[in-house]
């Protein structure tokens, strides 16, 4: 008896651990399989990649627009060549992990007014997205599903001039501040009524429901919170991007502070992590459902021969994308890997003009973030700027989501970490930098 009993309170023991563990949840964009060279993510890198992972979550499903049901944007590659099929018969190996489907998330090519369509399409027509929605995740063994809606995104601030400033002041007297959705009161009751709806058709088959709020979409227009939270599994915030290079051509600045820089030029006191947190709690969200998101990758800018030569942000007169890295093939968008290469190392010391490496400047605070940068030559040329994310700054965001008790860092995503080694030799070392610091 006393040995049962002894099994008995080590069972329990392990089942209160493991429901105290923190969320690892790993984002999947299904286009790093159809990458080349270097940049392709195949299904071994994933498998090492799931050693770490609590969901993955697989990205992205779309809405047909005749139909409104959810549909693979990429069939010939999801369904023919039966990539669903693959990456979710990886469970059997990591049965501790769950995989959802995400549906959105600026994947979708025809953007906002689809999922604008779909919440003002009534129940009937909704219906079929539900339905849809059950039969591919329960068709495919996903364990749930990811809402990431295009929803319509907050303006940029524009650059203006000392009098430009003013007499946008002096204007917003008339016109008020400008409002992107008009209806957004109207769509936030129909965003609940699909939540409630979407889990009630989904619980008798235990399936997960969980939202992502993609970057600089108001959280207050859309999402009721306290309707919504008792039907979702948790939320992703998505608090990074704040600012970029085609938002913000002309102005380089921190793309997810942890904490809200100095305020001057154009910065917003709510481009950081900590108000959206914040903003999350203060609509009775329990921590434990709040999720940070962290991107694997940088955005980087343009700099002229008006940027200031310093670096220091923000960086003002930059001309929007620096041009693409070799991997990504993105303008103003560089994977960590792409990053780590342009930093100075034995193979770019010597390099000049764009094959120059870039300074390094940390974050002493760990408030604001890292930089990089080249300040351009004599010619106004080959100046880049780059606000990111590496291994220590995730590694302090993580620290962060465990010290207030949230329910830990979602990684956007694994297909642009560093998966290869290319940097030091440690495959994925951001996805490694979280993990080890939410233990």
């Amino acid at each position: 008896m006393k040995f049962l009993r002894n099994i008995a309170i080590v069972l329990i023991t392990l089942q209160l651990v493991n429901s105290l563990e923190s969320n690892l949840i790993c984002f999947y964009d299904a286009q790093g399989s159809e990458r080349d060279g270097v940049a392709k993510f195949t299904t071994t890198d994933m498998e090492i990649s799931l050693q770490f992972c609590t969901h993955l979550i697989y990205g992205y499903a779309g809405i047909n627009p005749d139909t409104y049901q959810v549909s693979s944007i990429n069939p010939q590659r999801d369904v023919q060549r039966r990539h669903f099929a693959t990456i979710t018969a990886l469970k059997e190996k990591f049965p501790n992990v769950k995989f959802l489907l995400s549906v959105g998330g600026d994947r979708d090519g025809e953007g906002a007014d689809k999922y604008i369509q779909l919440l003002e399409a009534g129940r009937q027509k909704q219906s079929a997205f539900i339905e849809s929605a059950r039969d591919l995740l329960r068709s495919y063994n996903f364990d749930g599903l990811d809402l990431a809606f295009q929803l319509p995104r907050n303006k940029p601030r524009k650059v203006h001039s000392d009098i430009g400033m003013a007499w946008k002041s002096f204007k917003k007297l008339f016109t008020g501040d400008f409002i992107v959705d008009p209806k957004s009161d109207e769509h936030k009751e129909q965003f609940t009524d699909l939540v409630n709806d979407l889990k009630a058709v989904f619980r008798p088959h235990n399936l997960m429901l969980s939202l992502t709020v993609l970057p600089n979409v108001n959280s207050s227009w859309y999402f009721n919170a306290p309707a919504i939270i008792n039907n979702l599994d948790f939320i992703n915030l998505a608090a990074f991007d704040f600012t970029t290079p085609q938002r913000n051509p002309e102005e380089a600045d921190y793309t997810a502070p942890l904490f809200s820089p100095v305020a001057e030029g154009n910065r917003l006191s709510h481009y950081n992590i900590d108000f959206q947190v914040d903003h999350w709690i203060s609509q009775r969200i329990p921590h434990t459902k709040i999720n940070v998101g962290v991107a694997s990758y940088g955005r980087s800018w343009k700099m002229t021969k008006d940027s200031n030569a310093n670096g220091f942000p923000i960086v003002t007169g930059t001309d929007g994308p620096a041009p693409a890295g070799p991997q990504t093939k993105i303008p103003g968008l560089l994977n960590w890997a792409e990053v780590c290469l342009k930093l100075p190392n034995p193979s770019n010391v010597d390099k000049n003009e764009a094959l120059a490496p870039l300074r390094r400047v940390s974050d002493p605070t760990r408030k604001y973030g890292t930089y990089a940068y080249r300040a351009p030559n004599s010619e106004g040329e080959h100046g880049e700027w780059v606000s990111y994310e590496d291994p220590d700054t995730a590694s302090t965001k993580a620290a962060y989501a465990k010290n207030r008790g949230l329910g830990g860092i979602a990684l956007f995503d694994l297909t642009l970490d560093d998966f290869h080694g290319q940097c030091t030799g440690d495959k994925f070392p951001m996805l490694r930098a979280i993990k080890y610091r939410l233990l």
